[in-house]
């Protein structure tokens, strides 16, 4: 795990300072710096009399695209594209919680959940032209695990694959897991042709329905794809056989060409610009929730907040209702740790602001209005509007009950590295997972640390530790109960232990030209849009 989990979808008002900001884009895991916008003729859609008139689709980023082409390590920005060049075994279906069918047609696992048998599809040639049959996926996910990069951890549980024939593919597990989820994951799941790696660790041998046509880094358009004319789905003439990704930093100025037709998606916009779309003629929107929430974690090892009644007062004290109506759409109120959509999701664990109770804990402890003045220093991210709105809300309210917060907007290495000597009362950072499963949250951030890494409200507790542990075996074998321990380990973390307030999770704002049909959002693959299943209006 990497210090880009903290951030991949920005505030929306603070993705313009973000662009160019240490953490590298607004939408990152580890981007480098922003790209220099150059004019506008030089995008295919402009070139092309626009993308109503052809068939290239302009997705158009905040942040430069590709950071790192190999499928193995990959672990940022690159979803985008590398999600229309490579294909999983299995892709999650968000309304139905269910890894889908995609390279593997079907998959059983023993009772035990040890051993998964995936079979494949037949007639799938990868872009080289070579078969992707059982021999190949083995060697590929043997690469990817080898590497060690990126999310390959999600492989961890395996012992050892079997290619038991050309169209069988069968993996025994050191321990149960869900096998079928961690092969829907985002990152290090995409199956590829090994052979076809050069020694710099680069392929663009995978199966999906695109292929590069061109890479220009630091272009604007950085980045353009083509079909693959050998593609198992096969191809109608309505969609698109064309890609282009335009680096557009500035949220106005993309705003700007959705509305010309110069581009057909935009993947975020403010809150102000989402309401115009809502009613600018050519153009639809699309709102969805997504897998990202904020996190506010408190020193559970030091300082005032080492008292749980401290921890319990600031957590009463937080304005949910305020924060998600300030946010105007972009968010909306969390319910426990885990957002819906994912095994773990618990109605009915929304938090409510409580001043009453708030002042009578810190009483209590020995705080409060006549009693002694509390200091807590508090760090977030800078350039987050989003982050920055929750703070000022916080900081307003905590004054009345005579609690003073000494918020430090910071970059996030800085904020990281002085998360990780305790140097803190309260983090606030995004959480969201690598592959479609709530276990990466308590795993990474409430499981003991000896050395913290992302555990920052530096919880340790051995029984929350064993539960946290049984969780992928659980949710392999039975998802009732596994349903059952996410539940007791969110009461326990939020409401027992107030280690955390989870205030809201963030909402995808999106802007389409009127012409694509077909766009539907998942939020287990952040920002993609899977081109392959759009169609051009006629």
């Amino acid at each position: 795990m990497h210090w880009h989990k903290r951030l991949l979808v920005a505030g929306v008002a603070g993705l313009l300072a973000l662009s160019a900001s240490a953490c590298g884009g607004g939408q990152v895991r580890g981007a480098g710096g922003t790209p220099k916008p150059q004019a506008s003729s030089g995008s295919p859609a402009a070139q092309s009399g626009g993308p109503a008139n052809d068939a290239t689709f302009v997705y158009a980023p905040n942040h430069d695209v590709v950071t790192d082409w190999d499928p193995a390590t990959s672990y940022s920005n690159e979803i985008i594209a590398l999600s229309n060049i490579y294909e999983g075994l299995t892709r999650y279906n968000s309304q139905t919680k269910q890894a889908e069918p995609r390279l593997a047609t079907e998959w059983t696992s023993s009772a035990d959940g040890k051993e998964w048998t995936f079979k494949l599809r037949q007639g799938v040639k990868f872009h080289t032209g070579d078969p992707m049959d059982a021999e190949a996926v083995k060697k590929c996910v043997e690469r990817t695990i080898e590497k060690k990069g990126g999310a390959a951890y999600i492989w961890d549980p395996v012992d050892k694959i079997e290619a038991v024939d050309a169209s069988t593919v069968k993996f025994t597990l050191k321990y149960a897991a869900p096998l079928d989820l961690s092969a829907s994951s985002g990152y290090a799941a995409w199956i590829y042709d090994a052979d076809a790696v050069d020694a710099d660790g680069k392929t663009t041998a995978g199966t999906g329905p695109y292929t590069i046509d061109s890479w220009q880094k630091g272009k604007e358009t950085e980045l353009t794809l083509k079909a693959f004319d050998d593609y198992w789905g096969g191809w109608k003439p309505e969609q698109y056989k064309k890609v282009a990704f335009r680096v557009t930093p500035e949220i106005t100025t993309a705003w700007q060409l959705v509305q010309k037709g110069e581009v057909n998606f935009v993947e975020r916009l403010n809150p102000q610009l989402f309401a115009q779309a809502g009613s600018t003629q050519g153009v639809q929107t699309s709102q969805s929730p997504s897998f990202q929430n904020l996190l506010v974690l408190f020193n559970t090892a030091e300082g005032a907040t080492k008292d749980v009644r401290v921890r319990q007062a600031l957590q009463l004290a937080i304005d949910y209702d305020g924060l998600v109506a300030a946010l105007e759409g972009a968010g909306q109120k969390a319910s426990g740790l885990v957002p819906d959509g994912l095994l773990g999701h618990t109605p009915g664990m929304a938090p409510k602001q409580d001043l009453p109770k708030a002042q009578e804990l810190l009483a209590e402890a020995g705080y409060g209005p006549d009693l002694e003045e509390l200091k807590l220093s508090l760090t977030y991210g800078i350039g987050d509007e989003d982050q920055k709105l929750l703070v000022t809300l916080l900081s307003s309210t905590l004054k009345q009950l005579n609690v003073t917060l000494q918020a430090k907007p910071m970059n996030w290495g800085a904020q990281w590295d002085l998360g990780k000597k305790k140097g803190q009362d309260v983090f606030v950072m995004y959480w969201y997972p690598d592959y479609p499963d709530a276990y990466s949250w308590f795993r990474n951030v409430f499981r003991s640390n000896d050395k913290p890494q992302f555990n920052l409200s530096y919880l340790k507790d051995p029984a929350i530790d064993a539960a946290i542990d049984k969780l992928p075996e659980l949710t392999a074998t039975d998802k009732p109960a596994a349903e059952q321990e996410y539940l007791k380990l969110q009461q326990q973390i939020i409401q027992q232990q107030a280690a955390v307030a989870v205030p809201y999770v963030q909402t995808y704002q999106r802007a389409l030209t009127a012409d694509v049909q077909g766009y539907q959002d998942n939020p287990a693959y952040p920002n993609v849009v899977f081109f392959y299943d759009l169609k051009r209006a006629s």
